[in-house]
């Protein structure tokens, strides 16, 4: 993403990395230089990453004559309580990629937050949190904590994370919940996709269509990285 400050003084590059990516350098500089070559100024770049592996990657690209640094961030650095305590609701789901002090505590503050939104917004931030626990394999403990919140008991009912709680009771239910589940995953994919690439061609939807679960999540990690859509579905 790249915007500017408030007033205008200065061009942000913001990028989401979720694997170690030793190239990384390479490709911010090949950033820097596309925002020069559009806006005549240098943007501040910075790098959030958010892979589960410990991150090795370096924040510079330098050569005899040439320089390219920039700001890297891994998110399980960043302030868990500030996240937490923001009066952004957006902020506290984010926490879920922080190192946390208490693992359970921290699912559970997040979750309350959660239920205080109005039941739009509050599927929408359900669905958010998923992705972002997705990337650091916590599904389960969330799911588990749901269980044990009777603040949130209606969430039992949410077209997303209910039938995910409850699957596995009834083999025959087992199946439909599945392809509930893949159609929820599609849907969100479809969104951040035309965010990023605009309007998508026929041809993607009909491979997203035919994509399993695990590639489903595959795909939303890798998408991170991708400079194009064609990059994006060639392996």
């Amino acid at each position: 993403m790249l915007g500017a400050t408030a007033h205008r003084e200065h061009l942000v590059g913001l990028e989401l990395q979720s694997t170690n990516d030793m190239k990384l350098p390479l490709r911010m500089a090949e950033y820097a230089l596309r925002a020069y070559r559009l806006y005549e100024a240098f943007p501040d770049q910075y790098v959030l990453y958010v892979g589960d592996e410990e991150m090795r990657m370096p924040s510079e690209l330098v050569g005899a004559n040439f320089q390219c640094r920039f700001t890297i961030k891994d998110t399980r650095t960043l302030d868990e309580e500030s996240l937490l305590n923001s009066p952004f609701a957006t902020d506290s789901i984010f926490a879920i990629l922080t190192h946390h002090h208490h693992r359970p505590e921290t699912i559970r503050r997040i979750l309350e937050r959660i239920a205080t939104l109005e039941s739009g917004r509050r599927d929408d931030a359900l669905k958010k949190l998923m992705i972002l626990a997705g990337l650091r394999k916590m599904g389960d403990a969330i799911r588990a904590e749901v269980k044990q919140m009777p603040i949130l008991d209606d969430i039992m009912d949410h077209d997303f994370l209910g039938p995910l709680i409850r699957q596995g009771r009834q083999e025959g239910i087992r199946e439909g919940l599945q392809e509930g589940v893949i159609k929820g995953e599609l849907a969100i994919l479809r969104r951040i996709l035309g965010k990023r690439f605009g309007d998508l061609p026929t041809w993607v939807d009909d491979r997203l269509t035919n994509l399993s679960t695990s590639e489903l999540e595959d795909l939303s990690l890798r998408l991170f990285e991708a400079k194009s859509i064609d990059e994006l579905f060639v392996r």
